[in-house]
């Protein structure tokens, strides 16, 4: 059955893959994005689609969601990612503002929403996998590097809030390393995404700590699988699902992966970046991030199926095909 739907966020990594599906499998689309992050290249392809409508608006305006109706649901993906660099305010400010105004959106509309969250609202839980319903351990509101996570749990209980005060239905995604084709180049991307560009300059590959961290990486279509039956089945409302592969790869083992797939002539070179060095000298990294996917399996029907190095090598050829690089 068409919908409506409406994606924040349309014009970035996860919300260009979305649009693909969403338009391949028939529905309509009103993508907002003030391209501050994502790129018009992205959607490029669908502008003339007469089923996609786009707007280059920011979220966090009230006025950006005026004059919208028939819309069946909201997948909110726009949102400013961890201050590893500064701009904790901008984390905070935008993350919030953004959700409050999908809500009242939908609660004017009286239609659905899907909210993209995140695996960090765990923080450093010691409780591997990382099951839905399990704590989030949050560490001092001194380090700027938790105000992402924060950010996210507070966009989860607005959420629910709505859901319970207004009785619109709701779904919050908490990601996994999402990566692939079209991911942004820099750390906004993931450590996959500046690895493969140090790599294919012979360049050194920037670890930050000791690189002995731990991530479970997701490739793009398996993500998008997921939103797309967060958005279409009904028994995924009022639910928090973790989206993403249980594979868990050590950071210094991605980046050796990455050097391997690339099959570039030179040596391995690695850089490690103490976590003093960033803004303020106080950053806390997580030491170990793994979903447990049984809920995300059992109700959405969907496992991520791109092994690690297929997914890797097909983000490497894409790379490879911007032609900016040296090999």
């Amino acid at each position: 059955m068409s919908q409506r739907i409406l994606v924040t966020g349309v014009a970035g990594f996860l919300g260009s893959h979305l649009l693909d599906r969403l338009l391949a499998s028939g529905h309509h689309v009103v993508g907002i994005d003030n391209l501050s992050m994502g790129k018009l290249d992205n959607i490029a392809g669908h502008l003339t689609n007469k089923a996609f409508q786009f707007l280059q608006k920011d979220v966090t305006e009230k006025a950006t969601f005026d004059n919208l109706d028939n819309i069946d649901c909201v997948v909110h993906l726009a949102a400013f990612k961890i201050p590893r660099y500064g701009k904790a305010i901008d984390t905070l400010k935008i993350n919030y503002q953004g959700t409050e105004n999908v809500l009242e959106l939908a609660r004017k509309l009286n239609c659905k929403s899907v909210l993209a969250s995140t695996s960090d609202v765990y923080g450093r839980n010691p409780k591997l996998p990382f099951n839905e319903d399990d704590n989030s351990v949050i560490g001092s509101s001194k380090v700027a590097r938790w105000s992402y996570a924060v950010s996210k749990l507070f966009d989860e209980h607005l959420a629910f809030a709505y859901q319970d005060s207004y009785g619109i239905p709701v779904v919050l995604l908490r990601f996994f390393g999402s990566y692939g084709p079209r991911h942004h180049l820099s750390w906004w991307g993931g450590p996959q995404s500046v690895f493969i560009e140090q790599v294919l300059n012979d360049g050194e590959i920037t670890i930050h700590g000791d690189g002995l961290q731990t991530r479970s990486f997701t490739y793009v279509s398996d993500t998008v699988a997921g939103i797309y039956a967060a958005i279409t089945k009904p028994e995924a409302n009022g639910e928090i699902f973790n989206i993403g592969s249980n594979h868990e790869i050590t950071i210094i083992d991605l980046a050796k992966t990455i050097k391997k797939l690339s099959n570039t002539p030179e040596e391995l070179k690695l850089k490690f970046i103490p976590y003093e060095s960033f803004t303020g000298g106080k950053y806390e990294d997580v030491r170990r991030r793994v979903p447990d996917s049984s809920r995300c399996e059992q109700i959405l029907n969907v496992k991520a199926e791109v092994g690690l190095e297929e997914g890797l090598s097909r983000a490497i050829a894409w790379h490879r095909s911007l032609g900016i690089y040296k090999y």
